[in-house]
């Protein structure tokens, strides 16, 4: 049918209080039988054209057709052929798999036989059908994004609207979700993807990059990718580590972004700049550059006007941190921890030496927070050991803990509170008072830029700037060492490197940092990895040692999210036989 799609004229959407429209006269056609990315940085106005596009809210201005309906004037008959599954979906965690089912059915007066066999082929095409009785809170994020691609579904919607389905999901989970709809949008179905998981734009057959309310590009990610031909390197130097080198490289004006690769500087020139710019900067040592195939990625930094973040100021204002490189401060020493007959963490072993970041990755379910949350001092062992300097910290002394800071999964801050009086509350809890206190208070407040936002209660807050504040209140004391669990989750491409930039300028203080992360291209920072995956840490090195232990004949140079899946299938293909 010729209105099979979604149209969008001089669309425009402001809210009172914002110095620009969310979404600034955008101008686009969505067309069926695949996945159209709608991607961007934080504040682009993705959630906005989504929920607009639901009926959720109003345009100021301009036309809306969502296959032939406008959203507004015709919601019942558009909603009876939609799907939206928003970011935070509403599952029902105290219901079971099969009971949110059932409510969403009814949702949609799906009965009889009818219900039954929409149930049937739903539970197969998620593979969640052994788990029908399972409580949906008890799942794993990879399992509740199914059971909440499997809920919008209900019904046969012909268009689906997806706001950031992947956040918080590992790569294999997220390589699941993407076959499944890859495998709807082949029988026809309209499907709109917002992500800030570039990876996940590349997959896409078009892609609408928006920034600010306005649409920057539509087309094939391809077309955009090879404009950057030519202006990506990978940069090495014998003479100087690639945490310092990328802090150098930055700060000149012919770059436009970088980010660590493993033992490398992954470098984008800006447009018109040379290579030699860089190899003849005064005092940069003798540097190693090889181009190197650009990336999506590449593309949408660039075009954005690059990184805008090129030095962390925690740097000047955090103290350097004491002690022998090879200290070993951080240790887990068969560490198990049992939840009835169920071993979520079976007998790991790992150090982390001073001054060294360490990354825990694995699949949800892998039991990789279990083990970060003993390590903090947050979960008792049922056996085995977890040291922080040498203490066990279940039976070690508060004074230990005043050397940790750590930042929760989901922020463990007061959104009821200003951001001043969260600086305030954390920096209390640590033992600030007085002079001292509103001294680092007001260190903190410019390091992050807070002064203008001070007043403002925390719920209030964009994503990126939550992030900023939990990592400032998580530093108040100037820790030695650093617990970040997911830390970046849910954030864009451009506030994850900022906030790198501050990781990597403490370490160079001293500071120890143990993270965990989904983002793959988040653990080529980590100077070394431990993969854990079914309770076990099946695999541990530098992120180049674990990709050189994925490599074969069909990949030769995996990434560090092929060398991840790699690794656990054949985990999966040696233990076939014992599980």
């Amino acid at each position: 049918m010729s209105d099979a799609r979604i149209t969008l004229q001089g669309l425009v959407k402001g809210f009172a209080g914002m110095k620009k429209p969310a979404v600034a006269r955008l101008t686009a056609t969505v067309q069926p039988g695949y996945v159209t990315g709608l991607v961007g940085p934080d504040g682009a106005g993705k959630t906005t054209l989504m929920r607009m596009l639901a009926g959720l809210l109003k345009p100021d201005e301009g036309k809306i057709e969502v296959i032939g309906y406008d959203p507004v004037a015709d919601s019942g008959a558009l909603h009876a052929v939609l799907g939206y599954m928003p970011q935070k979906f509403g599952l029902y965690e105290d219901l079971t798999v099969m009971e949110n089912l059932t409510l969403y059915a009814d949702l949609r007066s799906v009965t009889g036989e009818a219900r039954r066999q929409t149930f049937d082929r739903l539970l197969a095409f998620t593979s969640l059908g052994p788990f029908t009785d399972r409580l949906a809170g008890k799942l794993s994020g990879g399992m509740k994004q199914k059971l909440g691609l499997a809920c919008t579904l209900v019904g046969d919607p012909k268009v689906l609207l997806l706001d950031e389905p992947g956040v918080g999901v590992d790569p294999i989970s997220r390589r699941e979700l993407w076959k499944m709809v890859h495998a709807l949008a082949g029988d026809g179905m309209l499907i709109l993807w917002s992500t800030s998981y570039l990876d996940e734009a590349e997959q896409c057959r078009d892609v609408l990059l928006m920034n600010e309310g306005e649409l920057l590009y539509q087309g094939e990610p391809k077309a955009l990718t090879d404009t950057m031909r030519g202006r990506s390197f990978l940069l090495s130097s014998p003479q100087e580590n690639n945490r310092r080198l990328l802090q150098r490289v930055l700060k000149l004006p012919a770059a436009s972004d970088g980010m660590i690769q493993g033992r490398s500087v992954r470098l984008i020139l800006r447009k018109d700049a040379s290579a030699d710019e860089f190899r003849n900067a005064p005092q940069m040592p003798p540097l190693e550059m090889v181009e190197t195939e650009p990336r999506f990625e590449d593309a949408f930094i660039d075009l954005l006007g690059g990184a805008d973040t090129r030095e962390s100021p925690l740097g000047a204002i955090l103290h350097a941190v004491e002690g022998s490189k090879d200290e070993a401060v951080i240790e887990a020493r068969q560490l198990t921890k049992k939840f009835g007959d169920f071993a979520a963490t079976d007998c790991v072993d790992f150090s982390v030496r001073r001054g060294e970041i360490f990354g825990l990755l694995g699949p949800n379910g892998a039991g990789k927070s279990t083990t970060f949350k003993m390590m903090c001092g947050l979960l008792v062992p049922t056996a085995g050991q977890a040291l922080v300097l040498g203490t066990d910290l279940k039976v070690g002394s508060g004074k230990t803990r005043q050397h940790l800071g750590y930042m929760a999964q989901k922020f463990s801050l007061y959104g009821n509170l200003t951001v001043e009086q969260n600086l305030r509350f954390f920096s209390g809890i640590y033992g600030l008072r007085g002079r001292a206190q509103r001294a680092k208070i007001a260190e903190m407040s410019e390091a992050f830029e807070f002064q203008d936002i001070a007043h403002h209660t925390t719920d209030a807050l964009p994503l990126g700037f939550k992030q900023r504040l939990a990592l400032a209140c998580s530093l108040m004391h100037e820790p030695d060492i650093l617990f970040l669990d997911e830390p970046t989750s849910g954030v864009d491409p451009l506030t994850r490197r900022e906030f790198w930039l501050h990781i990597n300028s403490m370490v160079d203080k001293g500071v120890t940092v143990m993270v965990t992360t989904h983002f793959m291209d988040e653990a080529e920072y980590c100077d070394r990895i431990g993969l854990v995956y079914r309770g076990k840490l099946i695999a541990s090195g530098t992120p180049d040692a674990l990709k050189a232990q994925a490599a074969d004949e069909t990949i030769a140079d995996p990434t560090m999210e092929q060398a991840f899946i790699a690794l656990i299938q054949d985990w999966d293909k040696e233990h076939a036989d014992v599980r």
